[in-house]
């Protein structure tokens, strides 16, 4: 006979189908954010998701009918969150310091001017952990600055002011470089 915590349309089984079905849906998205949050390192960026996922799994229980009061509301949102959050303390750690050496990443190259885009991944990656973040949250992620700082546990005018002095960095690393790029 099946546990009542098991059984019926809220029971784990419901729920480990629909974390699968979120899953299968998230990861290429949140494998496209590491990316830029590790400055093009596919390994770290697999590991990332993968830990991401795990903690969400974790508190999967959450998003049940049955626990309003815990509800996640935006279950994509706050997969994100787990993400950066992940990548912000995966940073902090001793082993993090670990550098990527210079090889052609694994996957092939997706439509669109790969020399822009290995160019503007590279720049991300001589960012700190914090300005990578920033970034990738506003502009990749199209954030307000309210969700940046909520996410980032900052304010709001901390994140302005690190969005534009991180914004002055890219472009003092890129130089004239991508207005050529981006003219090809």
């Amino acid at each position: 006979m099946a546990r009542n915590s098991e059984a019926g349309p809220g029971g784990r089984g419901a729920r480990d189908e629909a974390f699968k079905a979120f899953a299968v849906a998230r990861t290429g998205h949140l494998y496209r954010t590491a990316c830029l949050l590790t400055g093009g390192d596919t390994h770290l960026a697999e590991d990332l998701v993968q830990e991401a996922l795990g903690r969400i799994y974790a508190q999967w229980h959450r998003t049940s009918w049955f626990t309003p009061r815990a509800r996640i509301e935006n279950p994509a949102g706050y997969a994100h969150t787990v993400l950066v959050r992940v990548f912000l303390s995966h940073r902090g750690r001793r082993s993090s310091t670990e550098q990527p050496v210079d090889e052609v990443p694994d996957g092939a190259a997706r439509e669109g001017d790969t020399t822009l885009r290995l160019t503007l991944v590279d720049a991300l990656g001589r960012l700190s952990p914090q300005d990578r973040a920033v970034l990738v949250l506003r502009y990749w992620e199209d954030r307000s600055v309210g969700e940046t700082a909520d996410i980032l546990r900052s304010t709001s005018g901390a994140v302005r002011t690190r969005t534009v002095r991180a914004l002055g960095r890219i472009r003092s690393l890129l130089g004239d470089s991508l207005g050529e790029l981006a003219e090809r």
